[in-house]
């Protein structure tokens, strides 16, 4: 997953309301850098002469966040509705620059903003694989026959004639393509490439909506609905000549990792299953402890985290507390309100938590599909992992597979959510860090994997 919206949730209950008035002087666009200890993230705020607002974060693909603008007597204030945060700062004399400082979770970081805006350098991405390559890739598509959505994607395929095993990439939660591209890096081209180059064949995807994929109602879609695209790769492998039926396995990073148990549960034939920050425990306790530790890395005094973490968990109880979604809403506005969050804030995050999708995710237990898994297992987390934390799922994840007989789980020192070697884990650091996923890691799943592809397929009771 990218990012789970817990941060978000918590801060937002947090966030305070500003009125709008005319800003003259400081309408336009202005460029800076917010530098958080050795991380430097762009900022583009764009003033309009009514008062509004909006935020951009070109390094986080964050386009486009509402906000507000005030000022007086030379003085600014800024405020980012959500995620919420502040910029209080000064007008120079010459009207060219903005000096003050940015206040969020708690932290404050100077921060200097002018009209000019700066030379982009593209991200250097050194893993990134580049042609040629020593193996076949393959545009391909298919239908799933569930939804009637078209999927497209990319299969990589080693030399010769095959059939090969092979491995089906699934994807965190949000839209992604078949990459699962963020901030440039693109960690499954980074692992597809390694495990083609192994003898191991992989199945990449767009995620519904994205790319070559039809989007249909994905409003309405939950994890359930994006498991049947992945049983959809895998009718499709397994009708191939190349593609060895019995050997095929799934590989889920985040969401994907709480797919593939729920596919590999349906489907005893799935060859190897491996989970990359996968889910062990309801979706309503990752959130919780996501919206602490996330504060915690971003800063956030601890009573504030803890604060966070537990008005999370009131409005997903609110939420939960309602079985009519479309009653859900208004419950977690007026809920949102009272804590004082503005109503754009509150109009937001009462979408978020009557979607489908979050309610499912906040209900759906890991462990109840996990105990029906029967093939062998690889599930590896970052100890420094603030969106799906280390301590508490892969403990939960190896007791539910206490029945397995090929069960490996391993929590890896340093490494955080998408497996780079990371200074707190923070989300923000994602963008500034070069190395896509560590060298330790990569080596781990890649062993594992072409390891348990190669031995004739697990038997499983009928």
């Amino acid at each position: 997953m990218r990012f789970l919206p817990s941060a978000v949730i918590a801060a937002a209950l947090l966030a305070p309301a500003v009125a709008a008035a005319q800003v003259g002087p400081i309408a336009g666009d202005w460029y800076g850098s917010l530098q958080a200890g050795p991380n430097r993230l762009p900022l583009v705020f764009h003033v309009q002469a009514d008062g509004t607002a909006s935020v951009d974060s070109p390094a986080q693909g964050a386009l486009g966040l509402k906000a507000t603008a005030a000022f007086a007597d030379g003085k600014v204030k800024l405020t980012l509705i959500l995620p919420p945060a502040t910029f209080e700062g000064q007008l120079s004399a010459d009207g060219g620059t903005l000096t003050g400082n940015w206040l969020q979770n708690g932290a404050s970081l100077p921060l200097a903003m002018g009209r000019t805006p700066p030379t982009v350098t593209p991200a250097n991405r050194p893993q990134t694989p580049k042609p040629p390559f020593p193996y076949r890739a393959e545009e391909v598509s298919y239908v799933n026959p569930a939804s009637g959505l078209k999927l497209a994607g990319t299969l990589t395929l080693p030399p010769g004639e095959g059939p090969f095993p092979v491995a089906v990439l699934i994807t965190g939660s949000g839209s992604q393509d078949r990459d699962e591209t963020l901030f440039e890096h693109k960690p499954f081209l980074v692992l597809a490439d390694a495990l083609t180059r192994k003898s191991v064949a992989v199945l990449r995807v767009d995620d519904r909506g994205v790319g070559g994929s039809e989007r249909g109602e994905l409003k309405t879609a939950t994890s359930l609905d994006f498991a049947t695209d992945v049983a959809a790769g895998v009718a499709f492998l397994r009708g191939r000549k190349d593609i060895d039926a019995a050997r095929v396995g799934l590989i889920g990073h985040s969401e994907g990792g709480l797919i593939a148990p729920i596919v590999a549960a349906k489907d005893p034939r799935i060859a190897f299953v491996v989970l990359l920050a996968g889910t062990g425990v309801p979706g309503s306790e990752v959130i919780k402890t996501q919206s602490r530790d996330i504060a915690l890395a971003g800063g956030a005094p601890p009573a504030q985290a803890e604060e966070q973490a537990r008005l999370v968990a009131e409005a997903n109880a609110v939420a939960l507390s309602e079985p009519d979604l479309s009653k859900v809403k208004p419950r977690v506005v007026a809920l949102l309100t009272e804590k004082g969050a503005p109503p754009p804030t509150a109009e937001v995050q009462g979408r978020l938590l009557s979607s489908p999708w979050y309610r499912t995710f906040l209900t759906l237990a890991p462990a109840d599909y996990l105990r029906q898994v029967r093939a062998p297992v690889l599930a590896v987390n970052g100890e420094k992992d603030t969106q799906v934390s280390a301590s508490q799922n892969l403990p939960a994840i190896k007791a539910a597979l206490a029945g397995a007989k090929d069960v490996t789980i391993l929590p890896l020192p340093g490494l955080n959510h998408l497996f780079q070697t990371a200074r707190s884990g923070a989300p923000s650091e994602y963008v500034q860090i070069e190395e896509t996923i560590a060298p330790s890691a990569l080596t781990v799943i890649v062993d594992w994997t072409a390891a348990h592809a190669a031995k004739p397929p697990h038997r499983h009771a009928d």
